[in-house]
């Protein structure tokens, strides 16, 4: 009993200091009376453990398998906990100023709405995507942890490997429309001669012309250089882009200000759309927006564990909002001062900088959509792919070789195809993959703060020993791969109508889609919950009675 009671105690730190020179060998090998320590007292320290100051478990104090670890994927030690506050709110800076979030309350104007109910449908988005952000934070922060080895606790050791997947494929995805974008740049800044040459002809079975297309691989290749670096160079990049690119902006902004005559064409620009058609508008709107930073939602362990404490992971996330809607305003300003500046409306700022020309301007324009892209690029599309192909078979994949390959699948998913329109990039694509992430999400959460109530064992998150607290069905939740499925199947009846493989669908299936990541987070994450009670803690219980060897 006495073992028992202080194992209990250790529960959510491998490593404890006020019990480090207790070991097991230290008590008796048998018990004849009743020992002092009550069934109460043991009872009354679990609570405690999770207000115990957060500590990163040494490897040092247990073996990890070698199948589920490396060095991408091992707790990050304190010398690594390196991003403050301001650090992680210039991630999300050089995150949020790029081509992508300059489009999007544009493309809702386009769409039919005023110009302040699109910039108030993106400000809220993420105003409600914030919540998610920092919870899904708080383990990689106080674990060290990275998004596949927290998912490892709701999905199972060998089950986390659908979610990261299905989240490296989003990632994959994204990484090939921010380079189809930085290839556009070059595209724009070549000499007028070449833009016009034979070489600019689309051909028909690409989907694009053999000019743009090798500005795309120039640019893609133009990327792997920095990305060669590692997550410190990562670092270092968003740091010090983040005042270049605030200052770009406003210099952009200043200039549509001026020649424009001020911003009366975009305040004069009003709804488009009856009171029914707006509402119908809004949800999917905000369903998009919220999915445009869900990616980040899932995987924003991999930059949390590299946060100095709770407090600057939460105060490097709250600023996203503003972020995002000033940075939508800038979009739309500029957008809409085109009409005035040059008679017709130029929503794409990388023609745009083509159209103001001017040495200067080119240069400008080249450090600025060059940093715009990447920043955003490998933070967002390259780290969660790589640790999830780094979590598949750390023997043989690294972070190098997992970015690597995303880029060789961002380019098989045909970028310039997504782009083609406003309503294929809103309601195929951000609509679309919502409904993947969603549920992952509503599941982790779940698991780690109704299930787990965020106490974890880093020991069995690295362990593939049956009798390990994440172990489950061989290695795999079956409830939570249950709670995925239920999650996502009532969305693909809409997903199949909008990409045009079924004709007709019940419109109790288009609102769903509509409405995909509110319905199959929430929907995903009760399910679990409630499988999870009726299943009850077996191995919870299992932990506690039969600790793993090596267990101090």
């Amino acid at each position: 009993m006495v073992s028992k009671c202080l194992h209990l105690h250790l529960r959510p730190y491998p490593y404890h200091r006020q019990f480090a020179h207790i070991t097991t060998h230290h008590l008796p090998t048998a018990i004849t009376t009743k020992p002092t320590v009550t069934p109460r007292r043991c009872v009354s320290l679990s609570p405690r453990a999770s207000r115990q100051p957060t500590a990163t478990p040494h490897f040092g104090d247990f073996d990890p398998d070698p199948i589920l670890t490396n060095d991408d994927l091992k707790p990050t030690t304190s010398d690594q906990r390196t991003f403050s506050g301001w650090e992680l709110a210039s991630l999300w800076v050089g995150l949020v100023v790029g081509v992508p979030s300059y489009y999007l309350a544009g493309s809702l104007v386009d769409l039919g709405m005023a110009w302040w109910q699109a910039i108030c449908t993106v400000v809220s988005a993420n105003i409600i995507l914030l919540g998610p952000l920092v919870l899904t934070g708080h383990p990689g922060t106080r674990y060290g942890i990275s998004f596949p080895v927290l998912a490892r606790s709701a999905f199972g050791i060998r089950g986390a490997h659908v979610p990261t997947l299905l989240r490296a494929l989003v990632g994959c995805g994204w990484y090939g429309i921010e380079t189809w974008i930085g290839g556009e740049a070059i595209f724009i800044m070549l000499p007028k001669f070449i833009r016009d040459s034979q070489l600019s002809n689309s051909l028909p079975w690409l989907g694009t012309s053999p000019l743009e297309f090798s500005c795309f691989i120039v640019f893609w290749l133009a990327q792997l250089s920095i990305v060669w670096n590692g997550m410190e160079g990562i670092r270092i990049l968003e740091k010090y882009s983040a005042p270049i690119l605030i200052i770009l902006t406003s210099s952009l902004l200043c200039w549509a200000y001026v020649n424009a005559g001020g911003f009366t064409h975009m305040l004069s620009l009003s709804s488009r759309l009856s009171s029914s058609e707006f509402w119908s508008l809004y949800f999917p709107s905000l369903t998009a927006n919220i999915s445009f930073w869900a990616t980040l939602g899932l995987n924003i362990p991999d930059f949390t564990r590299y946060a100095k404490t709770q407090t600057d992971q939460i105060m490097g996330q709250v600023g996203l909002p503003i972020f995002m809607g000033a940075f939508t305003f800038v979009g739309l300003a500029v957008t809409s001062s085109t009409k005035i500046i040059f008679g017709r409306v130029i929503s794409n700022p990388i023609q745009l900088l083509g159209e103001i020309g001017g040495f200067t301007t080119t240069i400008l324009a080249i450090i600025g959509i060059s940093l715009a892209t990447i920043t955003t690029n490998i933070a967002a599309n390259v780290v969660a792919p790589a640790n999830a192909l780094s979590n598949l078979n750390p023997s043989i994949f690294t972070f190098r070789r997992g970015a690597l390959l995303t880029a060789l699948i961002g380019i098989a998913f045909q970028p310039w195809r997504l782009l083609k329109s406003s309503e294929s990039f809103i309601y195929t694509w951000l609509v679309g993959y919502s409904a993947l992430l969603g549920p992952i999400g509503g599941i982790i959460l779940a698991d780690y703060y109704f299930i787990r109530r965020m106490n974890l064992s880093i020991r069995d998150l690295y362990s593939t020993n049956p009798r390990g607290v994440y172990y489950y069905w061989k290695g795999y939740n079956l409830t939570a791969l249950v709670a995925l499925g239920v999650g996502i199947f009532p969305v693909l009846p809409g997903l199949l109508e909008n990409v045009g493989i079924l004709n007709s669908v019940p419109n109790s299936f288009r609102t769903i889609y509509n409405n995909a990541w509110f319905f199959s987070f929430f929907f995903a994450g009760i399910v679990y919950l409630v499988l999870s009670c009726l299943k009850g803690k077996e191995k919870d219980d299992l932990w506690n009675e039969r600790p793993l060897p090596n267990s101090t």
